[in-house]
């Protein structure tokens, strides 16, 4: 080991022995390592208070009620709430910028509406057509829904058509009651040649509730048949679920926007 070696032996030494440098008093302080290089410790951070400088991350909710007892805790006189009605979302900046100041904007609420089972199962198969057994089925798993015929007529209604297997259908009559009438042959060899017919309402209505949390909403459906080599198909078609989707929206941010003292602004959050 050189001269210049043990020289720089002895200053390392010493440097690492020395007491660390107080740069702000009783807050922040700086110490060499043993290996080389200075280390600065700030007795004001988070780490050796336990408290956070500032409130930070996004919070997600599923309803409106949900959104509304967060904001109640922690938003102030400048916190904003956008809605993006094509995202479906309300977003609260709780930390947003003052008018005389920037802020961080780093806190944040936002209300996801998610959509009920219900209504995406009535929104798969909307204009879909089934196979009776299929069709007769979906009316029995969503009895529910259904309004207008009652449930209890659709169940007849769907039994009905369960009934009707072994058939050929042949033609399809509209009535003056609003009404669509099938006629159709047995083709069982017991029945074979006898004719009858069923009636189904051609149009009904359903109630679906389109997020959770959200109010119910009166939707009307159209009957949909097609009769062809593979027997007497049948379905429905929603008249404008779009429409009732963005009104169950609009209506979430009423009633956040009802119990806010802050505008809701249209448009989605920076």
């Amino acid at each position: 080991m050189t001269t210049t070696d043990n020289a720089q032996t002895i200053v390392s030494t010493a440097l690492a022995a020395a007491p660390p440098a107080e740069l702000t008093p009783g807050k922040i302080y700086a110490f060499v390592l043993p290996g080389g290089g200075l280390h600065k410790v700030d007795l004001t951070g988070p780490e050796h208070t336990g408290q956070l400088e500032r409130k930070t991350g996004t919070t997600t909710v599923r309803d409106a009620q949900s959104f509304l007892a967060y904001w109640d805790k922690h938003h102030d006189d400048a916190s904003e709430v956008y809605a993006d009605s094509d995202r479906l979302t309300v977003t609260a900046v709780l930390d947003a910028h003052q008018a005389d100041g920037a802020r961080w904007a780093q806190h944040r609420l936002n209300l996801a509406l998610r959509e009920t089972e219900a209504w995406k199962q009535w929104l798969r198969w909307n204009g879909e057509l089934m196979s009776q057994e299929d069709f007769a089925e979906f009316l029995e798993d969503h009895l529910p829904e259904l309004l207008e015929p009652s449930a209890a007529e659709m169940l007849e209604i769907a039994q009905s058509f369960q009934a009707a297997q072994k058939v050929d259908f042949q033609s399809a009559t509209r009535l003056s009651s609003g009404q669509r009438q099938f006629q159709y042959v047995e083709t069982t060899t017991a029945k074979a040649g006898q004719k009858g017919q069923l009636s189904v309402p051609e149009v009904f209505t359903i109630g679906l509730i389109p997020f959770e949390g959200s109010d119910g909403y009166k939707l009307t459906a159209r009957l949909r048949h097609r009769i062809g080599q593979n027997g007497l198909r049948l379905g429905y078609k929603l008249e404008r679920p779009d429409e009732i989707r963005k009104t169950a929206f609009a209506d979430v941010v009423k009633t956040i926007g009802e119990q806010i003292d802050t505008p809701v602004m249209n448009g989605t959050a920076a």
